[in-house]
């Protein structure tokens, strides 16, 4: 039966982290590897972003939701990780309706719109992270993670460990943090042992 796994990264074409994302997602569809799971990062790419008027507050809702249906949550760290802001442009939590504007999901070009948020309630203690609020959508993954207790593994998209690497809202997985890559001979390999354990396979 395949894990549910949440992995976080940045996915900048140009200098983002997708190749640890790929490499991960490689095991789990080769079946020379003991890592069977599903991507639950990959659910959220194909739902609520393809509606024209997805904002960033139903992609965070969206955040939400797999992350609390998987058993454990990747966060991939590289260099850029801590600079990185989108998503954290909402202002609803402190302004009025009529004072709030965004721009709908990857649609920059239609400029700004009008917030769709009728009312906001705090959100609960016990809850989710609301999805009304400034994280960055990576911090917005971290929060949720860790408000659920979901167990983490943390990735540094190196060869070796980047503790500076790390937002400071991550401060705390310094720890756990790990470099994903190993060089070798004829290039690198990821750190197939470590995600082993985490994922509690033999």
């Amino acid at each position: 039966m395949k894990r549910k796994i949440y992995i976080s990264a940045d996915y900048d074409d140009d200098s983002g982290d997708r190749n640890v994302v790929e490499e991960l997602n490689r095991w789990a569809d080769d079946n020379r590897y003991k890592i069977d799971f599903v991507d639950m990062a990959k659910v959220v790419s194909g739902s609520v972003c393809y509606d024209p008027d997805c904002r960033a507050c139903d992609l965070k809702e969206e955040f939400n939701r797999q992350i609390n249906a998987s058993s454990v949550v990747i966060l991939v760290v590289g260099d850029k990780t801590a600079s990185r802001t989108a998503g954290s442009n909402c202002k609803r939590n402190i302004r009025e309706q009529n004072q709030c504007t965004c721009t709908p999901y990857k649609h920059n070009v239609n400029g700004t719109q009008p917030c769709k948020v009728k009312s906001t309630t705090t959100a609960p203690k016990d809850g989710d992270v609301g999805c009304i609020n400034r994280y960055s959508y990576l911090r917005h993954e971290y929060e949720q993670a860790v408000k659920k207790n979901k167990k983490l593994a943390v990735l540094y998209n190196a060869t070796i460990k980047e503790p500076h690497w790390l937002p400071n809202y991550m401060k705390q997985c310094e720890d756990i943090a790990r470099p994903f890559w190993t060089e070798i001979e004829n290039g690198r390999i990821g750190n197939y042992d470590y995600i082993k354990q985490v994922l509690n396979i033999d």
